[in-house]
């Protein structure tokens, strides 16, 4: 059975940091890309950056330069360092593999951002 269970969210003040982790249980970390993803209120949920096994990262364009996507595979655990953070960052932000599969979101984490 696949679990991933985020943390790391919480209340941050504009341009401050958070560093989001999330650990996978199951057989599919050290063979499956992984990515981030994020549902803002009122909008559809969103990819925010994938890394491959071997630990190569893409990202949405408009975030390139404040979040950073990287990987522990002797952990199992993906992480996503947020900085520079903006109000419009305000979000739930989950991790799945890489194209999502529906069976494995877990509850995500929470990340909000004042102005």
């Amino acid at each position: 059975q696949v679990q991933l269970v985020e943390s790391g969210g919480g209340l941050v003040q504009a341009g401050g940091s958070l560093r989001l982790s999330c650990a996978a249980s199951g057989s599919i970390f050290r063979i499956n890309a992984m990515g981030w993803y994020r549902q803002a209120p009122g909008n559809k949920r969103e990819l925010v950056a994938t890394i491959t096994s071997s630990g190569s990262a893409t990202y949405v364009e408009d975030l390139k330069g404040r979040f950073t996507i990287s990987r522990d595979n002797a952990k199992n655990t993906v992480y996503l360092q947020m900085n520079s953070l903006k109000p419009e960052d305000t979000a739930v932000y989950y991790c799945n593999v890489f194209p999502s599969i529906g069976a494995y979101w877990g509850p995500g984490t929470q990340v909000s951002v004042s102005s």
